[in-house]
């Protein structure tokens, strides 16, 4: 039986102090009392963990009790993997921003090398390796010109052009050089950008006119833009990797680099300055770079003609404080969102460590709300033993701190302790003011009492420690404290239905509402904080579609009642950005009890009712910038109540209703373009169940199964493995949640709401899995609708929040 903390006596002191003399004789007297001391210790320590789920262990060595963890082998084996494969990273924009300096450069004749004159004697200054890039003509003369040039470039070149070049035709290459588009043309301006290009060899400006000439004179499209500049960029790119018209050369560690002054310009600011600020290298036709490194200079001009850089956590840091020094903005951008992307508990702390000793605000954010979010698992890595004790004092008592118990805070700062106790025992006294001890059990802090005696037995004479006392105080009579995260991205909970013994009492719900935070309380205890977004337009909704795409919320379909005529087509976006709802098209279909997911920047509608009993195999995809649905291929069967989610493989369904409503545990692996190929079943079948991705496995949870002609409660959970093509069981959920609704947020899947198809009462219940302790846990109740409910994960400005 528990002792409730606000009857603990208060001679406890005194007994502490006359145990701890008791025990440091019986350790310094008897190896016996050391193994009984130890074997207690132990069996305290187990207790919680079986309690707790916590995956730390305590193991005797020399006498000290240090943490381990028996899956750090596992993370070190996946972290040097990561080191070894690197990953491709490109800006999308990059030939768009890079063009758009390119042109500034030539608007204010920056580091222009060419004079081109037209028939009239109009004068065009110009970057050559740009023309050349789109003119044979001038590629072929700046080719000679490389062969021949002794790389001075005190002079710029002047090039004639024959009399047929009018200096309009001239100005439309020139433009297309640097837009990658002409604009309107008359038909007999035409004429002249026509002769012009086909003097020059500008090909593609041909067949742009050819466009223009059908589009009535319109201009060029901005897509068709975007793609003639990325082909542009790679011409320029194949001329540097030919070495024409490369101007300058850098020295760096013994190798030298042909280069073109205006792309190292374009892309660095450092460059820019030397070679445009009458700096003495910009009359040098070789440049000595100092203190840097071939080899990630080598991928940083890469960078600068294509936009890419391939990144691995063995090189990014490196790259990124040559890309800091040299400013170049564009490849310092990929680092960092390779860092942010693939950010792991090994790597953390080395980038919240990058992050903090650079200045990047950003960066040291999202990383110290990482190591926030995952700390059990960060206190388990060998670098967690390298923290200061003022950074790690600095984690632990931070309101945001998630963890399973406090008990976890307690047990990293104890093995920080134990990394270096000579060292470190000093620092013991502070840093336990940062562990909330009033948040505790008294079986939890049973452990706490026994470490602490052995921590100040084992104190040497220097450094004396008395942590129990203050502990004890802070336990018993301290008022509670919560830990209260704000997760960046907030949980949103979307209509829904309550569930009456009269049907005709029953009102769906308008509502929008969202989690804003999370609260520990004492123990496992945990709580969410609601907060009302507000209401969706047009009729409330329930056993609708949900997803949010591009930082917007999409609601699409879904019933208003459960006659006949109440299922809906309609479809709305809301923009957290503007707090503001926009009408979309209507899907083709009218649909209750299907799924909408994001994939590759499209929503597909997939399966459901589309009136009473009556489900259906179709698929629709929705389009943002035509606002626009279409069919695509259908399910390999009709299907509603089914669970969706996706991941990098694609789309993958589970479950559902079959034609005649029986529950399936079929799997399959949906493409939009060749329909479904199916994959291992479930070992139970299920509909109306949840579905979701955490760390490329998939979980299916909750629901209902077959029961002869009837349904009854699935409460099991199975994970799926792809690697493995194979389905296992985990933890099963504590109560039925039928109809409910679910999201990953910040690595734990939760389960809101919905029904017990038993006795046909509601779940108000939220629970929450987590992947590490493999156990569910109570995170209190929803605050309006509870059936037929959906959520996602959304993105709101502060302003809403607070």
């Amino acid at each position: 039986m528990e002792i409730p903390k606000h009857d603990l006596p208060s001679e406890w002191e005194e007994k502490w102090r006359r145990e701890k003399e008791r025990c440091k004789k019986v350790i310094e007297d008897s190896e016996e009392g050391l193994e009984r001391a130890n074997q207690q210790l132990k069996w305290i320590v187990a207790s919680n963990d079986s309690r707790t789920g916590l995956r730390s262990r305590f193991t005797q060595r020399s006498g000290v009790v240090k943490s381990s963890t028996s899956s750090g082998d596992t993370v070190e084996h996946l972290s040097e993997e990561s080191f070894v494969n690197q990953e491709l990273y490109c800006s999308e924009s990059y030939s768009k921003d890079i063009f758009q300096v390119l042109n500034e450069f030539w608007k204010s004749s920056m580091l222009t090398d060419l004079t081109l004159v037209a028939n009239n004697d109009k004068k065009f200054q110009v970057h050559s390796v740009v023309l050349a890039a789109v003119s044979t003509f001038i590629q072929d003369s700046l080719k000679k010109q490389s062969k021949q040039s002794d790389h001075s470039n005190d002079h710029i070149r002047t090039l004639s052009l024959g009399p047929e070049v009018h200096h309009i035709g001239l100005q439309a290459v020139v433009d297309f050089a640097y837009t990658g588009s002409i604009c309107p043309l008359t038909n007999s301006s035409r004429a002249l950008v026509k002769a012009a290009a086909r003097a020059l060899g500008v090909s593609r400006l041909l067949e742009l006119c050819n466009k223009d000439e059908k589009r009535m004179g319109q201009g060029t499209p901005q897509n068709e833009e975007n793609k003639e500049m990325k082909i542009t960029l790679e011409s320029i790119k194949d001329l540097w990797s030919e070495g024409v018209g490369c101007d300058v050369i850098l020295e760096v560690d013994g190798a030298l680099f042909h280069v073109h002054k205006v792309i190292l310009a374009a892309s660095s600011d450092y460059f820019r300055g030397m070679f445009t600020c009458g700096m003495r290298e910009s009359r040098q036709t070789q440049v000595a770079l100092h203190f840097q490194l071939a080899s990630e200079l080598d991928v940083l001009i890469g960078c600068s003609y294509d936009g890419m850089i391939p990144l691995s956590w063995d090189s990014v840091f490196e790259i990124s404080c040559t890309a800091l020094q040299l400013q170049f903005q564009q490849a310092l951008s990929l680092c960092l969102r390779f860092m942010i992307e693939n950010i792991e508990v090994t790597s953390c702390l080395d980038v919240a460590s990058f992050a903090e000793a650079y200045g990047m605000f950003e960066l040291l954010e999202e990383t110290n709300d990482f190591i926030l979010r995952n700390f059990l698992e960060v206190s388990e890595t060998a670098k967690f033993q390298d923290l200061t004790a003022e950074k790690l004092l600095e984690l632990i008592r931070h309101d945001g701190l998630c963890v399973p118990t406090e008990l976890a805070v307690f047990r990293a700062v104890y093995s920080w302790i134990e990394t270096d106790p000579k060292e470190r025992l000093g620092h013991a006294g502070v840093l336990m003011t940062g562990v909330r001890f009033p948040l505790m059990t008294f079986r939890e802090f049973r452990e706490v009492r026994a470490i602490n005696m052995r921590m100040e037995c084992f104190g040497n004479d220097e450094v004396q420690v008395e942590l129990y006392g203050s502990a004890l105080k802070e336990f018993g009579f301290q008022d509670k404290i919560n830990r209260v995260r704000h997760p960046k991205d907030v949980l949103a909970v979307v209509g829904g239905d309550r569930l009456s013994p009269d049907r005709g009492h029953c009102v769906a719900s308008r509502d929008v509402w969202f989690a804003n935070s999370l609260h520990s309380c004492t123990g496992l205890m945990k709580e969410m904080e609601w907060k009302r977004l507000g209401e969706m337009p047009d009729k409330p909704r329930f056993r609708h579609g949900v997803a949010t795409m591009t930082g917007r919320l999409y609601v699409v379909g879904g019933c208003y009642f459960y006659t006949k005529d109440d299922i809906m087509k309609s479809a709305y976006s809301y923009d957290p950005i503007q707090n503001c709802w926009k009408r979309l098209a209507d899907m083709l279909q009218f649909r209750s009890n299907f799924s909408v997911v994001a994939h590759e920047a499209r929503l597909y509608a997939i399966g459901g009712d589309k009136e009473i009993n009556t489900n259906i195999d179709s698929v629709e995809m929705y389009i943002p910038e035509t606002d626009s649905w279409s069919y695509v291929h259908p399910l390999p069967e009709v299907l509603s109540g089914h669970g969706v989610n996706v991941t990098n493989a694609g789309i993958f369904i589970s479950g559902g209703f079959n034609s005649k409503y029986e529950c399936l545990p079929s799997v399959f692996l949906y493409d939009p373009n060749r329909g479904g190929t199916y994959l291992a079943d479930m070992a139970s079948d299920r509909a109306l169940h949840c579905m979701e991705a955490l760390q490329g496995r998939l979980y299916v949870a909750g629901g209902v199964c077959n029961l002869k002609k009837f349904y009854t409660d699935q409460q099991a959970c199975e994970v799926y493995d792809p690697g493995a093509n194979a389905w296992t069981m985990v933890a099963s959920l504590p109560v039925p949640h039928v109809g409910a609704a679910s999201a990953v947020l910040e690595g734990k899947i939760y389960i809101l709401g919905g029904y017990s198809q038993d006795d046909y009462t509601e779940t108000r219940l939220v629970h929450r899995f987590d992947p590490c302790t493999l156990r569910w846990q109570n995170m209190g109740t929803l605050p309006g609708a509870i059936t037929d409910i959906r959520a996602c994960l959304l993105r709101l400005p502060q302003h809403l929040r607070f």
